[in-house]
């Protein structure tokens, strides 16, 4: 496997993201080969400070960067020649298997759909984000998390099938139960879209929906994978990252619970609905984190993860 990454990405650019590097390849020797995209001089100067590592390493210069903040649309067309551009390029054409990368997210999803398209034409691609267990256990997914803030009743079926697909085949969940986040359990409960969505989910032979769930129920292991708008899971995401910070302040991020509340340990959010594999990292990920987002963007590539989700939706 070769993964791709853009090392010009996130705030703490690229010290960080070349440091993740480095732990990935030295935590998992041989696992895969790392294909580093972003400025000539510093890939040459890591490459010559870390001669060790170089036969796993690819170099691709790219000269251009973007921004945290451009437009991602308009950054795609005028930067043609930055990191991300020419990552997705390479995936697209299968020089790499993966593609990741801390910084721009919404270039990244633009480009991932623009670059490799869509499984299917009128899916809409979306972000998952790992949710651990008050309890314990195997963690479970939310999504969307903030990849299309206004979400159709008949998108939470897809959302429920892309969920059902990753947890299978990443955390290895045989039968994944399926909530949808809601503000009550009942059928008749919830807005518009969540009581249209509920109909169309009870009706999909191919899940295992068991209904809605509340708020209190995100984190216990009622549902596997929990599926919302992507408004509502990114205010649940940012409000999660929250509480990890608070228990840290605390002196309680020892406590299993708080502890795998830490973005770190997920390394970011994978791009589900696209042809091939693309994950994004938190914008303030560290070498840490960025270490885990190589591995998680590997564990989809090797499990052929798009593919999985192109079989499933067409039998949904």
């Amino acid at each position: 496997m070769n993964i791709g990454i853009d090392i010009m990405g996130g705030d703490f650019a690229p010290d960080a993201t070349l440091e993740g590097v480095k732990l990935a390849l030295n935590a998992w020797a041989g696992q895969f080969h790392i294909t580093l995209f972003g400025q000539e001089n510093l890939l040459n100067a890591f490459v010559h400070d870390h001669k060790e590592l170089a036969a796993n390493l690819s170099l691709v210069p790219c000269e251009e960067v973007i921004l945290m903040g451009s437009s991602p649309v308009r950054a795609l067309q005028e930067k043609q020649d930055s990191s991300i551009a020419v990552g997705l390029n390479y995936l697209s054409e299968g020089n790499i298997d993966a593609f990741c990368s801390a910084g721009n997210t919404g270039a990244m999803l633009v480009g991932a759909v623009l670059k490799t398209g869509v499984v299917r034409d009128d899916l809409r691609p979306c972000l998952l984000s790992t949710l651990p267990r008050i309890h314990g256990g195997k963690d479970g997914v939310m999504l969307d998390v903030g990849a299309i803030a206004d979400t159709k009743a008949e998108n939470l079926v897809d959302l429920a099938v892309l969920g059902s697909v990753y947890a299978r085949e990443i955390l290895k969940i045989s039968n994944p139960k399926i909530g949808l986040l809601s503000i009550g359990e009942e059928p008749e409960k919830g807005n518009a879209i969540t009581i249209a969505g509920h109909k169309l989910l009870a009706e999909c032979r191919d899940i295992n929906f068991i209904g809605n769930i509340e708020g209190r129920d995100v984190f216990t292991d009622k549902a596997d994978v929990v599926v919302t708008s992507g408004f509502t899971g990114n205010v649940v995401v940012k409000l999660a990252e929250t509480f990890y910070e608070f228990a840290k302040e605390a002196g309680l991020d020892s406590h299993p619970f708080f502890d795998r509340l830490n973005y770190e340990i997920y390394g970011g959010s994978p791009i589900l609905g696209v042809n091939r594999p693309v994950v994004v990292g938190h914008g303030i990920s560290s070498p840490t984190a960025i270490q885990h987002m190589i591995r998680l963007s590997w564990d989809i590539a090797r499990n052929g993860l798009p593919e999985q989700i192109k079989q499933s939706l067409a039998h949904a």
